[in-house]
């Protein structure tokens, strides 16, 4: 079972997970009780289950097109990802920051 690491505000929590777990999913339905993880949606809209990912990145899938449109490039080229947008299939490693951010603005459209 793939474990999971998650660190928030200097507090760290480790459990372990089912593969192919959606972590958003699993804290709903309280079956990944982590009182540190923070969510909304679940939808890929509102950027507050938004992290880093600092350990596993390699093994998760490609960047899909709520993340791209919540999380922008910038934010995507950091590391951040949305973890409900995640199945999680290997052991990772996360931070979430302490204050949520907010989704990105999308790119202004020019006439022309």
């Amino acid at each position: 079972m793939p474990t999971v690491v998650l660190t928030k505000g200097g507090e760290t929590l480790r459990g372990e997970v089912p593969e192919k777990t959606n972590l958003v999913v699993k804290a709903g339905i309280k079956q990944f009780p982590h009182p540190l993880m923070r969510y909304g949606c679940g939808m890929g809209r509102c950027a507050k289950c938004a992290c880093r990912v600092v350990a596993g990145g390699a093994d998760l899938p490609e960047v899909n097109w709520k993340e791209n449109r919540t999380l922008g490039a910038d934010r995507l080229a950091e590391g951040y990802r949305l973890m409900c947008q995640l199945w999680i299939t290997h052991d990772i490693e996360l931070v979430q920051d302490v204050d949520p951010i907010a989704p990105a603005k999308p790119p202004a459209e020019t006439n022309g």
